[in-house]
Parts: structure tokens; C-alpha cells; sequence
């Protein structure tokens, strides 16, 4: 992998990924920075929408911007929200990534920044494949 960067700064990105949050509805912001196997770093936050259901969250706009740029070789992903405990995927976001990587690292994070790391054992265990 080149230009990798900290598990840190990954959480970093992620924060700052949040502050631009649109979530004028629930009120829980949140972020996402995805490292790719490149070390490019495909930012996301969650967009909400009156009609719930068009609601993006903030790990699919990351993962959609990197699939668009041609990469799809997702090493790490950070995720940050506005609470105190720490900010874990939903059901949707985790099975959407794993289309991608079944190795995938999750650096989930509090609103201070300090961040738990997961894996699929954790957070998907027996997934959905085809």
C-alpha cells in the first residue's frame, strides 16, 4: 500500500467528514474516511432527506465516491459521530461494504475521537453472499 496514513488521521478525516453532515432531522451527524489499497482516501457524510427512506449515510457516500473514481480496493474505513459511544455501522452499511472487502477494518469513533477497531467477526459475522 502507498501513502498510508495513521489509524489517527484516518479517525481525523472522519471528524471532520461529520461538521459537514446534513442530518437537519435526527440530529446525529456523522462521517466517514475510507482508506482504499491505493492510499487514497475517499471522504463521506451522511445526508439526510425528508423522505427517510433517500437518507444516505455517511459510510455509502464514501464508498460511492471511491467506487466512482475506479477503486474498489477498500483496506480501512473510519466512521465518527456526535455521541459518546462509539459510532459502529448500520446493519445496511456493513453489508454494503463487504460487497467490496471481507477483510475490512472498522475504526469506529466517539465524538472525542478515541475509536474502537472491528472487524466483520464483530459487526457482520455469517454475511450475506452469492
Amino acid at each position: 500500500m502507498k501513502n498510508m496514513i495513521t489509524d489517527e488521521e484516518l479517525v481525523k478525516i472522519a471528524m471532520e467528514m461529520r461538521d459537514r453532515a446534513y442530518a437537519p432531522y435526527s440530529g446525529f451527524a456523522v462521517g466517514a474516511a475510507l482508506l482504499c489499497e491505493d492510499g487514497s482516501v475517499y471522504r463521506g457524510c451522511n445526508v439526510e432527506n425528508s423522505s427517510y427512506g433517500a437518507t444516505i449515510c455517511a459510510e455509502q457516500t464514501a464508498a460511492v465516491s471511491a467506487v466512482a473514481d475506479g477503486n474498489v480496493q477498500f483496506v480501512k474505513i473510519a466512521v465518527a459521530g456526535t455521541g459518546d459511544d462509539y459510532c459502529v455501522p448500520c446493519g445496511i452499511c456493513r453489508q454494503f461494504l463487504r460487497e467490496f472487502s471481507a477483510d475490512l477494518v472498522f475504526l469506529c469513533a466517539n465524538s472525542s475521537g478515541e475509536f474502537k477497531v472491528f472487524g466483520y467477526d464483530d459487526l457482520l459475522p455469517n454475511a450475506f453472499e452469492l
